[in-house]
């Protein structure tokens, strides 16, 4: 059995959470996120239910973010070992279709209210479209996604109140939560990000090709066609 099945082969056959550790400031969270929706356009009766969850890379970040040469400094020891960190991230972006703009980018959020919006996107239906929001804010535009206007602009854009989201930024709802959904990853060994984790049971490191979710599915759907998956 392959990943090949007809809508009506699969619409009986039970959903699959895939959740969804992420920082919209990581790179290879944007690869991997890019590489996933290859495989999903592909299979479109996949059986996936996608959440995101956050991960702060920078949980130490002042709240405003810092300059973003200021931070590769302390974090790489200046612009050539940040060059030599980065150059992967290029190399995999450019292979994935994607365009980063690192020259652009003047400071270095601290992501606690991204993770927010992408919360409350989720409470709305809207978490992908905002993911991909701020990911495309971030990297190909260069824009500071800790800043509050920024995030009020993303979220209308996606079709969310400017005006709600205005105020909730202004406070400090969800704030520990998220807080504590990043400590609770750690403390289940989450240590990098993208974590994607399949049905509760498997967690999948990294910036995956599209072919290994393709694999993936195409198990997934086998095992839930199977006689044994009704016992």
């Amino acid at each position: 059995m392959t990943a090949d099945l007809t809508a009506d082969q699969t619409a009986d056959l039970p959903s699959v959470k895939l959740d969804i550790i992420s920082d919209p400031i990581c790179p290879w969270c944007y690869i991997g996120k890019t590489h996933l929706d290859k495989a999903l356009a592909e299979i479109p009766n996949h059986p996936f239910v996608i959440e995101w969850h956050p991960f702060q890379l920078n949980p130490d970040m002042p709240r405003e973010g810092m300059g973003r040469r200021d931070y590769l400094e302390a974090k790489f020891g200046g612009k050539e070992g940040a060059v030599r960190a980065y150059a992967p991230v290029v190399e995999h972006a450019e292979k994935a279709g994607l365009s980063i703009d690192f020259e652009g980018m003047q400071r270095t959020p601290n992501t606690i209210d991204a993770h927010r919006l992408i919360h409350w996107a989720g409470i709305e239906g809207k978490q992908g479209a905002m993911v991909d929001a701020l990911f495309d804010a971030y990297f190909a535009q260069a824009r500071d996604i800790g800043d509050a206007d920024v995030l009020v602009e993303i979220a209308n854009k996606v079709g969310m109140e400017a005006d709600v989201v205005r105020q909730l930024l202004s406070g400090d709802n969800d704030a520990e939560d998220i807080r504590n959904r990043d400590a609770h990853s750690r403390k289940m060994g989450v240590t990098s990000v993208p974590t994607f984790i399949i049905a509760n049971q498997h967690a999948v490191p990294g910036a995956q090709q599209p072919e290994m979710w393709k694999q993936v599915i195409a198990d997934i759907m086998q095992q839930l066609q199977s006689p044994e998956a009704d016992t």
